[in-house]
């Protein structure tokens, strides 16, 4: 059984102001913890879109990076 309602903001927040005082802050502790898994799954997706969006070598350019890198491990050998 499903049931949908249309109501609008100000007739949500007048149902809660009509809980008991416990169950309101049930409610507000709910949202809370809510809150912190969408702020972290949002933190979570905007790190993954800098990932996917940094600049990426060409295969030319990561080969002068190992070449300049062997170089300078092989001067410090010396």
């Amino acid at each position: 059984m499903e049931l949908k309602l249309d109501i609008g903001y100000s007739q949500v927040y007048d149902l809660v102001c009509q809980l008991p005082e416990t169950d309101i802050k049930r409610l507000l502790n709910h949202f809370q913890v809510k809150y912190e898994m969408l702020s972290t799954k949002e933190q979570k997706t905007s790190i993954q879109e800098l990932i996917l969006q940094a600049p990426t070598w060409t295969e030319q350019e990561y080969n002068n990076y190992l070449d300049a890198r062997n170089f300078i491990n092989q001067s410090r050998l010396k």
